[in-house]
């Protein structure tokens, strides 16, 4: 064979190569999983119809029972589950990145079995995911159908399909499946930080009512009846008399004192009069260790800030007093944009925690309740720092 024969025919063969059909399902990583997602569709769309259907069927069939109700709310946090695998999905196979939404609101449903009842009924995320199990039955037996036949027969426009299909799919997982709109996460926590007040405000009123009961009221009853016994001897033995007389005189002045204190322990007057400075100065004056306060603030916030602030001093020294073993304690108070802060200091022997359901927990609930902040700093050793947090909100007219 010669130079030109071996060189024509060289030039056939890649003549040739160049007419050939390119490699079938020549695709990216990023198509194939997109066309593994739309092939997936049917599969995960029986299954979620299915589950969805049978629950809210019966759910509704027994809702006229006692186990109807329980049964929709276990469905609608199966339905979240649901809603968590098809986020996983999307993530791996569409890289849709969305974040897991808020879990659901505990503020109803720590109480009791009718509270998480009523919190998971109403769980916007839960019934999202329903809505989504729903549609994407149809929406399943049509991708699988398209991608599965342009798989075998329409395979070179198969990646533009197959975008074009996934398009929706995350449409979909975006509409439905993303976390609760900024205004349903606010309204859970504005109703779980209505529960922590509510509940606060009945453990106050008891303990209010008990200390009426075993103090004041104790005490103002043995006064009428040892008045009454002192007007009996009154004409008969006029010494027994003054001597019961002057023994409810001194009851007089311990109930008197006692109904200040439950009165200053709602709300002092030194407070209303004088504001934050003075009533933490008065409230310094009770602990047991020496307190240095510094109150720095432009003008008094309002009335209700102002008591949250002043009981949050009030209980923080009183743990200071009964648990820090300190030799001195700081108050600081000051006003940083927005916010009112507060910070005790003490140098104990360390230690406290807002864990295992301890006043300091409560502190925290508190303040929560009112958009506020709880931190504390407490090594082993001490010293114990604890900084709060309040909004600032100026009084009315001032």
């Amino acid at each position: 064979m010669n130079a030109s024969s071996a060189g024509s025919e060289t030039a056939d063969s890649a003549s040739a190569e160049d007419h050939l059909p390119p490699a079938r399902f020549a695709f990216g990583a990023r198509t194939w999983k997109e066309v593994a997602h739309l092939l997936l569709n049917l599969p995960e769309g029986i299954l979620g119809f299915l589950y969805v259907s049978l629950w809210l069927y019966a759910g509704v069939a027994l809702a006229i029972t006692v186990v109807g109700l329980p049964l929709l709310a276990l469905g609608l946090m199966g339905a979240r589950v649901l809603g968590r695998v098809e986020r996983g999905r999307a993530r791996r196979l569409l890289g849709v990145r969305i974040d897991e939404p808020s879990p659901l609101a505990r503020g109803r449903a720590d109480r009791g079995f009718f509270g998480w009842l009523w919190a998971t009924l109403k769980d916007p995320v839960a019934w999202r995911s329903t809505l989504y199990a729903f549609i994407r039955l149809p929406w399943g037996v049509l991708t699988f159908c398209v991608t599965l036949v342009s798989l075998f027969v329409a395979w070179p426009v198969l990646g533009h399909l197959a975008r074009a299909l996934t398009l929706v799919d995350r449409a979909m997982v975006r509409g439905l499946l993303s976390p609760s709109s900024e205004l349903e996460r606010r309204v859970a926590e504005l109703e779980e930080d209505r529960g922590v007040v509510v509940d606060t405000a009945a453990a106050d009123l008891r303990r209010i009512e008990r200390d009426l009961h075993d103090g004041a009221q104790a005490r103002l009853v043995a006064l009428a009846m040892g008045l009454g016994l002192a007007k009996e001897k009154l004409l008969e033995d006029p010494d027994a008399a003054a001597r019961m007389v002057d023994e409810a005189h001194g009851e007089v002045k311990l109930a008197l004192q006692e109904l200040r204190d439950l009165a200053r322990g709602i709300h002092p007057a030194i407070l209303t009069d004088r504001g934050l400075g003075p009533a933490l100065s008065s409230v310094a004056t009770r602990c047991t260790v020496p307190v240095r306060v510094a109150v720095d603030l432009p003008a008094r916030p309002a009335p209700a800030i102002e008591g949250i602030a002043y009981f949050t001093v009030s209980e923080l020294l009183q743990n200071v007093s009964k648990h820090s073993r300190a030799a001195m304690a700081d108050v600081e108070v000051w006003r940083k944009r927005d916010r009112l802060l507060i910070q005790v200091r003490d140098d104990g022997r360390g230690g406290a925690s807002t864990a295992g359901g301890s006043g300091l927990a409560g502190l925290a609930e508190r303040l929560g309740s009112v958009d506020g902040l709880f931190v504390v700093d407490s090594p082993a050793g001490g010293p114990t720092v604890v900084t709060a947090e309040l909004p600032w909100r100026d009084r009315a007219g001032g």
